[in-house]
This record gives structure tokens, C-alpha cells and sequence, in this order.
């Protein structure tokens, strides 16, 4: 049984497939925050702004099988494109439901397969494009795949300590609260001084895009 908060069809709006046409498959749950308000403080993860609590988001539900969730997600995607589909698994953390069963039956329909990860979960096999996005005081197991995408500043992890981790791609991207603008400055100057790292914007608020 897969639950899942929601499904919508939209543009990546972040990192390296920025501006991307993908459909999004959020997962519920979450291993660093129960996703509840009065956690926050205590939780590991203090700085998330998603809902991923329940399955009562837009297309979202609970699905038997991997074979019903695919059909479901496909349906989002448009006819006849001659574009092969590109499905992001985001959560809350999808490695807590993305299962080989899943993985499987997507890439039979010809699925191109991402996902948004903190890390701390073992992946299955075959995905075509990791995304870790690691979170001060976790454990990160997940240390190599296709972009690094490191939220910003977090006092508790400094992009020095996942440098040296086997990315194609490594961001920064400016925490998304009251003090942005000083944040993202931030950015702006580490990334200058520091060129291994890009900055990564969170293009969907600034469009007003889901």
C-alpha cells in the first residue's frame, strides 16, 4: 500500500532539471518531522515548508499496487507527447515507500525516474536521478548520485563537510523564511568564493507555479 499526499503535474522548479516538465508524486510521511507544528522545534528537519501529512492533497490517495499508483500517475501526463514520462518522488521522504516493486513497474511504462531525498534511507535500484538534499544532525548515508542540494546556511552542516561526496551537481539554495533575502545573499557569496558550488532558486514561488 503506497499513501500518497499528492500527485500534480508542473515544472521542477529547483536545481539542475530546473524549468523541467515532471509529474510530482508526493509521498506522506516524513523520518525527520512528523510533519505536525508542535514537533517542530524538536523535530531534526525545523525548516520544512511542505504538507505532506495524509493523503487528502490534490490527486493524492492510497494505492493497492504499484501497477494502480502509475496508471494513476501517468493519467497526468500529456497524450501523445513523444516525450517519455518524467515522474519526481518527493516527499516528506519517498524512500520510506519507494520500493523495487514501484521502480519496476514505472520503468516498464517507460518512466524516466527521479527522486528528492534527504539521504538517511536506502535507495532501490535503478533510479535515473538522485537528489539528495541532506539535513543538519541527520545521517546521511547517501553520498553519491546525480545532484547535491544543500539548503542554506544550516549551522549544523556546512557544505565543506559534503564537498568531497560523489555528485555531479552541488547547490545551494537559499532557506525559504523571514530572513531570505539575507539568506540568499549567502548563497550568492559562498557560491562566488567557493565555484564548485551553483545556486539553486526556488523558481516555482518566484512564477507562482505549484
Amino acid at each position: 500500500m503506497y499513501s500518497v499526499k499528492e500527485v500534480f503535474y508542473s515544472l521542477q522548479g529547483e536545481g539542475a532539471q530546473s524549468g523541467r516538465p515532471a509529474i510530482f508524486c508526493r509521498f506522506s510521511g516524513c523520518n525527520l518531522w512528523s510533519g505536525r507544528e508542535q514537533d517542530r522545534a524538536s523535530s531534526v528537519c525545523r525548516f520544512c515548508d511542505t504538507d505532506f501529512i495524509g493523503t487528502d492533497g490534490q490527486n493524492g490517495g492510497k494505492f493497492a499496487s504499484p501497477e494502480a499508483l502509475v496508471a494513476h500517475l501517468l493519467s497526468l501526463w500529456p497524450s501523445n507527447s513523444g516525450v517519455s514520462p518524467y515522474v519526481i518522488c518527493t516527499g516528506g521522504e519517498p524512500a520510506l515507500q519507494l520500493d523495487q516493486a514501484l521502480v519496476d513497474a514505472l520503468h516498464a511504462q517507460g518512466v524516466e525516474i527521479a527522486i528528492e531525498t534527504n539521504g538517511t534511507r536506502p535507495l532501490p535500484k535503478g533510479l535515473d536521478w538522485i537528489c539528495v538534499s541532506p539535513k543538519a544532525d541527520s545521517d546521511v548515508i547517501i553520498q553519491q548520485g546525480d545532484e547535491l542540494k544543500l539548503v542554506y546556511p544550516q549551522v549544523e552542516i556546512q557544505p565543506e563537510q559534503c564537498q568531497h561526496w560523489s555528485f555531479k551537481h552541488f547547490y545551494l539554495q537559499p532557506m525559504d523564511s523571514p530572513e531570505r533575502q539575507a539568506h540568499l545573499q549567502a548563497c550568492l557569496d559562498y557560491c562566488l568564493t567557493h565555484p564548485q558550488w551553483k545556486l539553486s532558486l526556488q523558481t516555482h514561488k518566484i512564477l507562482g507555479i505549484d
